[in-house]
């Protein structure tokens, strides 16, 4: 494979990552809008909310069957369309039944398309033989600094939905399709005689798994939450309860654009580890914060810590199973929709139940967990000896 065709595949990758963090940020930082769209209540809105998730945990186990069959840039240049006509979908409508249909169609199309982009994204990481991974994350993070800027400006001139997604799905949905004519794979490695190559085991793969999960219950947190939490808890209008994702995608961007040349020079454990601890600093100082801009210094702080575990865990399965790393991303990604499931409801039922302060501490506790698994992301392949010898364990500790 040529240099010049791995740059354009590279770029043209990068490309829908860019519009997937647009288009996710579109939806999420305008939940309080869709809610009074519909008329959905509180105690309904974790259901809707929870809904997306398991539906693209369902497209991404679909995803690991079809890519049996054809290769991950297939399904993710047709998977793409689907979600921005979803997204204009849920804007669209103004029953109750059509947000749900358009949310359903969104989370299964979701699941397909963060399943075969991250497959690719780790086959073309291999191909280059060198951590590029955080760099395509770095571009979705971009397009969530514009997707939430989109969505501010619609809520500061009162735009309806529709206003806000037509325009942000005219000028996507070409350019990503015209931008799928260039993507390319790196090949999968050949299994060595003896090695697990074409198998994936849960159990060495469960570490990244629970990982996953807890960066996502994280990430969800401030997706689904942090403008309510700026507008209910921390006084502040709606216009600025936009502003807290913005902010994180900010430092996300900024955190992956800077993280491969730190994984490539100190080690992708180190990486790790310490980017959650600087992610639970971040819950902690959102749930003491007295106003709105020290909650802004939280959610700053989350997103430079969270931002380097993600790409780092889906790397890292590729790295553990390079003869079947599309079947080891399909299943890890699920665990990016359990996180999702997990978060969204959890720190709704205790913030209903106890205090929304509080709830954020539930978060900050379980991405700590992640130290425990750290080196996990230093893992070799795995494999299995002849006869009888047991398969290599990951350490945990």
């Amino acid at each position: 494979m040529t240099d010049a065709r791995l740059r354009h595949g590279r770029a043209s990758l990068a490309l829908s990552f860019f519009v997937q963090g647009a288009t996710f940020a579109l939806l999420v930082t305008r939940i309080p809008a869709i809610q009074d769209r519909y008329g959905i209540s509180d105690g309904l809105l974790p259901v809707f909310l929870a809904a997306v998730p398991i539906l693209a945990g369902v497209g991404s186990v679909l995803t690991e069957k079809v890519v049996a069959r054809v290769r991950p840039r297939v399904v993710l240049r047709w998977t793409q369309p689907v979600v921005l006509l979803a997204l204009l979908g849920v804007g669209a409508g103004s029953e109750l039944w059509q947000a749900a249909l358009a949310l359903g169609v969104f989370g299964l199309a979701v699941g397909a398309l963060d399943a075969s982009m991250n497959m690719m994204g780790v086959s073309l990481q291999r191909a280059y033989g060198r951590s590029i991974m955080l760099g395509f994350h770095a571009a979705y993070s971009l397009g969530g600094i514009a997707g939430a800027s989109m969505a501010w400006a619609g809520a500061h001139w009162d735009l309806s939905l529709p206003a806000s997604y037509l325009p942000a799905v005219v000028v996507m949905l070409p350019a990503a399709f015209v931008g799928s004519r260039w993507y390319v794979e790196g090949a999968e490695e050949t299994p060595e005689k003896g090695a697990t190559g074409g198998a994936v085991s849960f159990r060495l793969l469960l570490p990244l798994c629970l990982v996953m999960a807890f960066a996502y219950i994280g990430d969800s947190t401030v997706s689904n939450w942090s403008a309510k939490y700026l507008q209910d808890v921390l006084g502040s209008s709606e216009q600025l309860s936009t502003v807290p994702y913005n902010v994180y995608m900010v430092t996300t961007l900024l955190g992956r654009a800077v993280g491969d040349l730190g994984v490539r020079r100190f080690g992708a454990v180190a990486v790790v580890r310490g980017g959650t601890v600087l992610a639970a600093g971040g819950f902690a100082v959102v749930a003491v914060a007295g106003g709105a801009w020290t909650g802004m210094l939280g959610f700053t702080l989350l997103g430079l810590g969270l931002c380097v575990i993600v790409p780092q865990t889906f790397a890292a399965a590729g790295r553990m199973f390079p003869g079947a790393s599309d079947t080891a991303i399909a299943r890890l990604n699920i665990f990016n929709y359990v996180g999702f499931l997990v978060g969204s409801p959890l720190v709704g039922a205790l913030g209903d139940a106890w205090s929304y302060r509080g709830a954020m501490l539930v978060p900050m506790v379980l991405v700590l967990a992640t130290l425990l698994y750290a080196k996990s992301f230093g893992a070799e392949p795995a494999r299995y000896g002849g006869g009888h010898e047991r398969p290599r364990t990951v350490d945990v500790g």
